[in-house]
């Protein structure tokens, strides 16, 4: 049985409007990471030292922590610089592997797919944040291995499996997609400019403006399923959608347990930076705000869900449109249980 399509879902024309827009606006407004990005400008090198690389005491999880914060100077430069370096290579990582499962997702296609053509533009895009995010990461000099071990086993078998299950491999995408860009968003709210080394900055500047569309996409392209499953398969959606969103978040923003002894954390620390500290749960909780958002829409915030939601930590308000600052989310979310 088929559920009756939601008032909010665009009509087919709408739909390969907005496709056609985003494509456009791939066309028109693009990036190329070595065109884009001086990289050998003076003002644009590397400087391992520089008081910028300590982590935003505001936005980061552990830079919150008053372990990190009593540091010397020196200290929350290295392991700044350690983990902004890691958190790119973790974005690398998840570009790889969107962009397999959107290629196995657009081999899938008839002819006269309205997504066919977008997807690409996406594709290409996602690529070029690859090499971007590489290159600086080669710039600053460390080491990091980015994912933890468990990634790298599930990444292919997960690639594969995605383009036959598009409902949970977009959820999936948002998981991914979400945390990356409200952080960098905040930052970028937060005078990005003057508090962080200006490579990363324009880096960062770059995947924003694109990845707008790319989550856009994502969104759109629920809105228009979800409401078609059975029953059951719409249940089985709505408590898959917070363990992904989580576990997702999980894999991108907790450093590898490698990484976290080259920074000399203590236990301690870690649990109170992921996720144990009331800041750090409104953290976490503000990144799926507009994910939330989508679940209400969509049909998908049930009680049952909803508990699993609060389970997965991650429960909270929802915003009044997508990317809205924090100033309203944090003050409505995280334990409303």
């Amino acid at each position: 049985m088929t559920l009756s399509v939601s008032p909010r879902l665009l009509p087919e024309n709408a739909y390969e409007d907005l496709l056609k827009t985003l494509s456009e606006g791939s066309v028109r407004r693009k990036f190329d990471p070595f065109l884009d990005i001086d990289w050998d400008a003076p003002h644009m090198a590397i400087d391992k030292n520089d008081p910028r690389w300590q982590l935003n005491g505001k936005l980061d999880p552990l830079g919150i922590t008053s372990w990190y914060k009593s540091l010397p100077v020196e200290e929350r430069i290295r392991i700044g610089r350690i983990r902004q370096a890691n958190a790119i290579k973790v974005g690398a990582a998840f570009e790889n592997l969107l962009i397999r499962g959107l290629l196995g997702f657009t081999s899938r296609m008839p002819n006269d797919s309205v997504e066919f053509r977008y997807c690409m533009h996406e594709i290409t895009e996602e690529t070029n944040h690859i090499q971007m995010f590489q290159e600086l990461v080669n710039r600053i000099g460390e080491d990091v291995p980015g994912m933890r071990p468990f990634w790298r086993l599930v990444q292919t078998p997960a690639a594969a499996v995605g383009p036959y299950l598009e409902t949970l491999m977009f959820m999936f995408i948002l998981g991914g997609e979400e945390p990356i860009d409200h952080y960098q968003k905040a930052a970028i709210r937060d005078d990005a400019e003057e508090n962080m080394p200006p490579a990363v900055v324009r880096a960062m500047q770059i995947h924003v403006a694109e990845e707008a569309r790319h989550i856009s996409f994502a969104h759109e392209f629920l809105k228009r399923r979800i409401p078609q499953l059975d029953p059951v398969s719409k249940l089985g959606a709505s408590i898959a959608m917070p363990v992904i969103m989580r576990f997702l978040c999980d894999q991108l923003v907790v450093p590898p347990a490698a990484l976290v002894k080259e920074m000399n954390v203590p236990d301690s620390v870690m649990k109170e930076a992921f996720w144990g500290g009331h800041e750090q749960q409104k953290i976490l909780s503000g990144f799926f705000i507009d994910v939330r958002k989508l679940a209400e829409e969509v049909g998908l915030m049930n009680p049952i869900s909803r508990r699993v939601w609060k389970l997965m930590g991650i429960y909270g308000g929802t915003s009044r449109y997508r990317s809205e600052p924090d100033r309203r989310a944090n003050l409505r979310s995280v334990k409303t249980a």
